[in-house]
């Protein structure tokens, strides 16, 4: 016959128990020691003492400590009476004990009465000085620093390794990797379809979980799974977004973790985390490993290590590309990683065999803002005739966290105006919520201010409705927003390329509030300083980036690499850097004599404008059209 053994485990105790039980053990035995000292001797008063010496009872006394005394009577004494059950029954260390104990006050008067007394019935009392101590009392104070320091460090590790998985919350978990595990156990509700537009980044990842669901589809013909892909973008794109639709999809397990979970104070934690997460990962292989943020351990090494000192992010990343491709690389377990900060990742992270695939996630066109905007409008009670084209052509630039801020934004606008449904206008006034601030009509300003504010937008609008290459005009308003006293909108046209031209009629808008106050005030303001910023910036990519100047020529100064970041030397001579000066200050201002050429020659139509606007504080393209008719160069843009 076999015997089965029996499987099942012992419950596991707290650690605590045993320290409290240690705690407790020493308490009792302090209790039953003092109980000892306590019942040794039997207490009287000095007054009581000093009858037994008058009565010639008391043989000797120890004065302890110089506060206390222990009497101890003579042997005919104990006999009597009246002092029998004096004598403690307890065993005492010193030999004989002693039949009563007192407090007393000051030594000197206790010394001065003892020797009357002595004097008075004649009698001679041993007296023996004794120095006691509390061992186990100093013992214990002198442990509980340490006792106090132990205590706090347990409770700071344990709570510091219970967010590890796998820890169970012991002390030394720290190492243990932060990843939560989703699978099919878990309930990821986002899928491919919750992901609109990024047609191209969601065909890449796809690929990835088709592969991880039908491997003999691609292996066959001697294709290999890649190890690692990278979505870059900007803030906002939805790289994390596709993560979670990978997540949903694929029916693998899926290990999520921010780039910033493997950092921590101690030394090798980092790349302990990693090595467990592998672990992890090729345990339940296939698998997919989504690193969010990885830019916060994979910065390229040596740059910021400015002391010659042990980096721990260096040492992280080192495991890390040792897990991704080394000796002992699982193939069956995929890196997807999330990051808009490329360009400063570690060239070694980058190359193939670790990342293959860079996925680029970019900004959505009109047509993918399209399908951007009817992902979150299913939960919001739209008005009926809600055009959803008109939305995503009012909103370039928009990222898809953007457009899904504009929604959020609309029906909040909504439900203050008490409305059954969103429409039209509160989308709208969302994006002007969201691109200009807040209005704030009670803002306290003089009516000079207003009417230079008012010229000021006027001379934008103008100069952008007499340019062909400017973007087209959508609203104007003198009604303070955030930091801005008044502000103009604009549709731009979604561009590939730009041209000089292009660029210059922008700059040349751009100077149109200025130069609108020169021609009607004769004097400029600070008003404009939004507006030179931007100018400035673009004449100084037309020269040192785009090479769309002629004195400086056909070179750029611009390294992808490095972020365009000079650090201490210019990549240009000083005799250059003057050039350059000279050229994009000749760019600016021969685009804002342009503009006051545009204004002196429609100035009767610029103050008519100014009129209308400081009239209604609100503007719009119909009444740009009723003053100055419509522009002979407009056309219809077709995204194809």
């Amino acid at each position: 016959m076999i015997n089965k053994k029996n499987n099942k485990k012992n419950p596991k105790i707290n650690p605590f128990w045993y320290y409290g039980g240690v705690i407790f053990l020493f308490i009792l035995f302090q209790s039953f020691s003092g109980g000892l000292a306590s019942n040794e001797v039997n207490q009287i008063s000095p007054s009581k003492f000093f009858e037994y010496v008058s009565q010639g009872d008391v043989e000797k006394i120890d004065i302890v400590n110089k506060r206390e005394v222990k009497v101890y009577l003579s042997e005919e004494a104990s006999t009597q009476d009246i002092h029998k059950g004096t004598v403690s029954p307890y065993f005492s260390l010193s030999g004989r004990s002693a039949n009563y104990r007192f407090e007393f006050g000051d030594l000197q008067n206790f010394e001065n009465n003892l020797k009357k007394k002595e004097d008075e019935n004649n009698l001679s009392i041993d007296i023996n000085y004794v120095t006691e101590q509390n061992i186990w009392g100093d013992l214990l104070l002198s442990m509980l620093p340490f006792v106090i320091i132990i205590g706090i460090w347990i409770f700071i590790m344990r709570k510091m390794s219970s967010g590890g998985s796998g820890g169970g919350g012991q002390i030394f978990s720290i190492g243990k990797s932060k990843a939560k595990l989703f699978d099919e156990k878990t309930d990821v509700k986002t899928s491919f379809k919750d992901v609109a537009g990024l047609e191209g980044a969601k065909e890449e990842v796809q690929e990835i979980v088709d592969f991880l669901k039908n491997p003999s589809k691609y292996t066959s013909l001697g294709g290999k799974i890649p190890k690692g892909a990278l979505l870059v973008g900007a803030p906002g794109t939805g790289k994390t977004l596709l993560a979670k639709a990978v997540a949903g999809e694929a029916k693998v397990p899926f290990f999520s973790l921010s780039g910033s979970d493997f950092v921590e104070m101690f030394v090798g934690v980092g790349a302990s985390r990693v090595r467990d997460l592998f672990k992890q990962a090729k345990e339940k292989s296939p698998a997919i490993i989504f690193i969010d943020e990885i830019d916060a351990i994979g910065r390229a090494r040596g740059k910021s290590n400015m002391t010659g000192s042990n980096d721990e992010r260096e040492n992280t990343l080192n495991q890390l590309l040792t897990e991704m491709d080394g000796f002992g690389t699982n193939t069956n377990v995929i890196v997807i990683a999330a990051t808009n900060r490329a360009d400063v990742l570690d060239k070694a992270l980058m190359r193939a065999g670790r990342f293959d695939r860079q996925i680029f996630v970019d900004l959505p066109d009109v047509r993918e803002r399209k399908a951007i905007f009817k992902v979150h409008l299913r939960p919001l009670k739209k008005a009926t005739n809600l055009d959803v084209e008109f939305l995503s052509k009012q909103t370039p630039g928009f990222s898809g966290a953007d457009i899904a801020n504009v929604c959020n934004e609309a029906a909040l606008i909504a439900a203050r105006k008490n409305k059954k449904s969103v429409s039209k206008q509160d989308f709208l006034d969302a994006v002007d919520r969201i691109v200009g601030g807040l209005e704030k009509k009670n803002k306290i300003i003089t009516p000079d201010e207003k009417k230079a504010v008012a010229y000021h937008e006027a001379g934008h609008a103008t100069v952008s409705w007499m340019l062909e290459h400017a973007a087209p005009l959508v609203k104007v308003t003198i009604v303070p927003r955030g930091q801005s006293l008044g502000a103009a909108w604009y549709l731009p046209e979604e561009r590939l390329i730009v041209r000089p031209e292009q660029m210059l009629d922008e700059m040349c808008a751009a100077l149109g509030g200025r130069a609108a106050e020169k021609v009607i005030f004769n004097n400029i303001s600070t008003g404009a300083l939004s507006d030179l910023e931007k100018v400035t910036k673009q004449a100084r990519a037309m020269v040192t980036v785009y090479g769309l100047n002629d004195k400086v020529g056909n070179l750029t100064y611009y390294d992808s690499s490095n972020g365009n970041e000079y650090g201490f030397t210019k990549p240009y001579s000083e005799k250059t850097a003057e050039t350059i000066d000279k050229e994009i200050s000749s760019i600016i201002e021969k685009q804002y004599q342009r503009a006051i050429k545009l204004l002196e020659d429609n100035k009767s139509k610029l103050i008519e404008l100014a009129e209308v606007l400081l009239d209604k504080e609100v503007i719009f393209k119909d009444n740009l059209e009723k003053i100055f008719g419509s522009r002979p160069f407009d056309k219809e843009v077709i995204n194809s």
